[in-house]
Parts: C-alpha cells; structure tokens; sequence
C-alpha cells in the first residue's frame, strides 16, 4: 500500500512541475536590418514570457528574400517592404493569412556632425562634403527611398558620384557613424531609441518624397509558437515598443 501511495505521490509531484524546456520552440527570424535594435527588444520580450527562445538574421530584404526562395530554414520574415512578403505570398512559400504591416519606415538625413545637416536638407544641394552614404536601392527599400527624394530634389544624377552604397541599411549606418562619409540616408529608427539619445544633425524627411516605407512581416512555418510571436508583435505592448523606436504603427 505504502509503495502504491509514494507511486501516485511522485506522478502527481511530477505533474505540478512547470513545462520542460524540451518544449519550447527556437524560431529562426529573417529580419531587415533597420528594425535590428526594435525586434531584440520584442524577442527578450517574448523570450521572457513565453519560454520560447529567437535567433535573429539580419540582413538586406532582397537578399533574405532570395535566401528563402532557395530553402533557407526560416520561420518568419521582418521585411522593410511590402512587395516581398506579398510575392511570398502569391508564390505559395508564406503562410496563408499571415501577412501584415508591423511598421511604418520612415527616412531621415542624419550625420553625426553637430550642425551639418539642417533641418530642410538644403546641405545637399550645397554639397559641402565629400561622401553621401545609401543602401543599395536594388536591395533595400530605404535606399530605393533615398533614391526616390534625391530624385525629387533633381539631385540623383548630379550626386550619384559621392554615394557610399550600403549592402543594406545597417552598413549604411556604419558607414556614416564611422566617419566614412560624412552623412547619408539611415531609418530614423537607427539614432531614435528609447534608452539612449544620438547626437549629431538631421533632416526628417516629408514623405511626401518617397513612397511610404510600410514593412511587412509574413510566417513560413505554421509554428505554434512563430504564430504566437506574431500576436505579440501585435498585441498593444508589441506596438507600445516599434513606436518607441520611431516607427509608425497601422
């Protein structure tokens, strides 16, 4: 009898235990670079509350976009546009009804130089420098952004000779934050952040002079717990954060 209680004891001590790490997840997280600084604090977020733990690959969009055409194990895309996520979509790869807009881009001229850049952009006009960095239009749509309001100001061709070009919007930051060239076109989430306040001059450019920046996100994987991340990246704690970094939110 003895033997039969301490069986039943240690099943129903074994039952109150808290759920084994062996069943969380890993999600493998496809991001473009501008959101870099936004998305570690929504997975040491989620990681917190869930249990789940996120490794996080950033990169330009077009090249992740490429890498997921060819098989790369990801189970969810950050993208800085809407067109891949949406070509994702149409070509069968994306979850079905996953797809959704979690930010609003926006663009800025910025330099770490106190003074160089003035609030109206006219420092480009004036060209008193000798580099201007911005990413790859081709591959990231912040530099198709950039493209877009040097072209409006019929400035493109004119100062395409001094453009530093970025792989991605986060060499593009390097490029500027290490004095490489003395300003460029960065996302205003890259110097806007809310533990820390970056220094030098910038432009917060209209976006009446670029198509707007709307980032899509999209699942590849019909994960519990990838689904789950999404409704975070949702839920008003979720967009309390990618405010919090300069983005707007839908």
């Amino acid at each position: 009898m003895k033997k039969v209680l301490h069986h039943c004891l240690l099943i129903f001590c074994i039952g109150c235990l808290p759920a084994s790490p062996a069943l969380a997840d890993e999600l493998r997280i496809a991001v473009a670079s501008n959101f870099t600084n936004t998305i570690k604090h929504l997975a040491a977020q989620f990681e917190q509350q869930s249990g789940h733990s996120i490794t996080l690959i950033f990169g330009s969009t077009g090249k992740h976009y490429a890498q997921i055409k060819n098989g790369a194990p990801f189970d969810l895309f950050f993208a800085a546009d809407a067109r891949r996520p949406r070509l994702l979509d149409q070509e069968g790869i994306a979850v079905n009804g996953s797809r959704f807009t979690y930010a609003i881009g926006k663009l800025v001229l910025w330099s770490p130089q106190p003074g160089l850049v003035d609030p109206e952009g006219k420092v480009l006009s004036q060209q008193s420098f000798h580099h201007l960095a911005a990413a790859n239009p081709k591959l990231a749509p912040y530099g198709k952004a950039a493209q877009q309001v040097l072209q409006q100001k019929k400035l493109w061709s004119e100062l395409r000779g001094k453009i530093v070009r970025g792989e991605n919007i986060g060499q593009t930051y390097q490029f500027v934050k290490s004095g490489n060239a003395e300003l460029g076109f960065v996302a205003y989430s890259q110097i806007k952040s809310p533990d820390q306040v970056t220094e030098g001059s910038l432009w917060n450019i209209p976006q009446s002079l670029y198509t707007p920046i709307k980032q899509q996100v999209v699942a590849l994987k019909e994960s519990p717990a990838a689904l789950a991340f999404l409704s975070f990246v949702k839920s008003s704690e979720g967009q309390t954060i990618i405010r919090s970094f300069g983005y707007g939110t839908t």
